[in-house]
């Protein structure tokens, strides 16, 4: 490569470094079209517009970090919503280097998701004392894993379907067994066959892989800056903690394990430590590609 024009001021290294940087921007600025459908209600997903800086702000909700895309001339908080959260008035709190931290009002709306009531034999749904405590000890090591908020960035926030099939049970839905409700269901159900491939619905690193008693064995992929994917009930692990993976590639293998009724992918997606809607960051490109 010829050098700069010695009146540019710029060495070759420091022209080089100017070149990487812009890349970078281009690249930013690209992936800030790649954005999940914004729709804020618990569980949803809020696209706020921060404006525009020369350093990317720090947002945050109840001082969990958000994660944060753009370049210069525009930067954007995606925001994960839990389930519980209140309908009515939220806010991110931004902070600039230099300035005072602002806090940027957004509107929760309400929103219902469907109920499913249901009479099944008790030994179904009640826990045995010995199925109880490790059921504690598992949801206290998950809650670690779901904490999890690295530094890399997501190299996409539109995901894939990990693996073909039907939904056979929608994010959100309530169930009442025997009278007694129960938690929303905070993931996507896919119905398909044992032993379907499950893919990473993006690039990213494995977390954490476990057999749970109601997750059965389990992946969890960490995609960067609070985007975390969980694949669950699987028949078979392909992968271990520590691992890179890309997207597309397989993590294991549909199954039944845990406490299922039958063979099918639960999916999760988690941001900033909340549950929201994998349907709000699918591809329009629909099902998996394995390798």
């Amino acid at each position: 490569m010829d050098s700069p024009r010695s009146g540019s001021g710029l060495r070759p290294i420091a022209f080089r470094r100017v070149l990487a940087v812009a890349s970078c921007l281009v690249a930013l600025c690209a992936g800030a079209v790649d954005l999940p459908q914004h729709r804020s209600v618990p569980g949803g997903v809020a696209v706020l517009d921060l404006g525009a800086s020369i350093e990317p702000p720090q947002a945050s909700l109840a001082d969990v970090p958000v994660l944060v895309v753009g370049d210069t001339s525009r930067w954007t908080a995606v925001v994960g919503i839990a389930l519980d959260a209140r309908p009515g008035t939220a806010h991110v709190t931004v902070r600039r280097a230099g300035t005072a931290d602002v806090h940027q009002v957004f509107v929760i709306d309400p929103v219902r998701y469907a109920e499913q009531k249901l009479s099944v034999p008790p030994g179904k749904v009640d826990q045995t004392k010995k199925d109880l405590a490790r059921y504690e000890r598992e949801s206290a090591h998950q809650a670690g894993v779901a904490a999890t908020v690295s530094e890399a960035t997501p190299t996409t926030l539109r995901l894939r379907q990990p693996t073909n099939g039907s939904r056979s049970s929608s994010f959100g839905l309530r169930r009442v067994f025997n009278g007694q409700a129960r938690n929303p269901h905070a993931g996507m159900d896919i119905a398909a066959p044992t032993g379907s491939p499950v893919v990473a619905a993006a690039a990213g690193r494995v977390i954490d892989t476990g057999d749970y008693f109601f997750n059965g064995k389990t992946v969890w992929l960490d995609h960067g800056s609070g985007l975390l994917t969980m694949y669950c009930h699987l028949s078979a692990v392909g992968v271990r903690t520590g691992d890179t993976v890309a997207t597309g590639d397989v993590l294991g293998a549909v199954g039944a394990t845990g406490r299922v009724t039958g063979a099918h992918l639960h999916w999760s997606v988690s941001l900033n430590r909340a549950m929201v809607d994998p349907a709000l960051f699918l591809d329009a490109g629909g099902g998996p590609q394995t390798r």
